[in-house]
């Protein structure tokens, strides 16, 4: 196949259409809920008020805000891919915004700026105190100013809208990898979502993991999640092919919010089983470091020994619980284990790490 014609194929993949969009309409539109913002990607984005107050400035200045990317849903909804920020700032000043569970946020009291000290404290509209409220004229440049929208058509490739909404949210973006799966998987499957975020909320699991605030911040407990449910019940086969883990971890989340026989009572089962097992008998030393010679368990969280332990037991739950001086014992085994210390730690690929290690923590764990 020649470059024009792999263009050509591709390039059928996504249909789009674009125009401008006032931001008065862009309000209408949000009201008569005809506009999807996802309000669980609040978690994942993270702007200050600061920065929020600036996307204001631009506006009252005119500075031409960047375009936004929905994607038309077979409801003629329009799911936004590309602007979730730019979007519910605007929405939250205004007092329109609502939280997952329908309630009204705060609405947005802006901060002083470089070109618009004045702006500070100012507000859409404040009826206890005028002075600090936007003038009528004020609100207007603001709902007649325009947004560029592209829209990608229902008729598109489904499988593009994410691929493109990776590629927009990734350049430059302070989001982990994990959130931007998160984001995926809502728009895929909000209820998927949710349960996963249940289960990245287990006390137990989270006892076990021990991971720093910061991890927790960029969801990297519910990639723990994911890799627990994408690579329990994998076969060696499979494994041999995971390749890159992040693509492969984003593919899995798409397949996994896609389907819609999972059996998502086995999956829970499974999780929260393995998990207060491991809890009952390592607790926040189930993936740190053992030293034979001082009989302890120390550092911080090792995701290798993760797969081998968690994955281990999660494929032999059965036969475990209740046992818990067979899973202290094989733990501390592990850091004895040659295969294990061949393939592990920060200087061994994923690609190569997975197919040795998993079918490793199976193999200990069944004996």
């Amino acid at each position: 196949m020649s470059l024009q014609e792999e263009i050509d194929r591709q390039r059928g993949e996504i249909r789009t259409d674009g125009y401008s969009v006032s931001i008065g309409e862009w309000i209408s539109i949000y009201e008569k809920k005809e506009l999807d913002i996802h309000p669980e990607f609040q978690r994942f984005f993270r702007w200050t008020d600061r920065q929020k107050s600036r996307l204001i400035e631009s506006i009252l200045l005119g500075i031409p805000i960047p375009q936004i990317f929905v994607a038309q849903r077979p409801d003629g909804v329009w799911d936004v891919v590309d602007g979730v920020q730019r979007l519910s700032t605007i929405f939250q000043f205004v007092g329109v915004l609502c939280d997952e569970d329908g309630r009204l946020v705060t609405p947005l009291t802006l901060e002083a700026t470089d070109y618009l000290p004045s702006m500070s404290a100012m507000r859409w509209e404040d009826i206890e105190r005028p002075d600090r409220s936007l003038t009528p004229a004020q609100r207007l440049i603001i709902k007649r100013s325009k947004i560029d929208v592209s829209i990608i058509l229902k008729e598109s490739d489904e499988a593009s809208k994410y691929e493109l909404f990776q590629r927009l949210n990734s350049g430059g973006s302070q989001l982990s990898d994990q959130e931007l799966r998160n984001s995926i998987i809502v728009m895929l499957n909000k209820d998927f979502y949710r349960w996963m975020k249940e289960l990245s909320d287990d006390s137990n699991f989270l006892e076990c993991v021990a991971l720093s605030d910061r991890s927790q911040d960029e969801q990297y407990g519910m990639e723990l999640v994911l890799r627990f449910l994408s690579l329990r019940t994998l076969t060696e086969t499979e494994l041999s092919n995971v390749g890159d883990m992040g693509e492969f971890l984003t593919q899995r989340a798409i397949t996994l919010a896609r389907n819609k026989s999972l059996d998502i009572v086995g999956e829970q089962k499974a999780f929260r089983v393995t998990f207060a097992v491991l809890k009952e008998c390592l607790g926040s030393d189930s993936f740190r470091r053992y030293e034979k010679n001082r009989d302890r368990f120390l550092g911080g969280f090792s995701v290798s020994a993760y797969e081998a332990i968690s994955l281990g037991v999660g494929y032999n739950i059965a036969k475990l619980e209740g046992d818990s001086s067979k899973v202290v014992a094989v733990a501390k085994a592990l850091w004895s284990d040659a295969t294990f210390l061949g393939n592990s730690g920060s200087g061994v690929r994923a690609s190569t790490r997975v197919p040795r290690i998993v079918p490793l923590g199976r193999q200990l764990f069944a004996q």
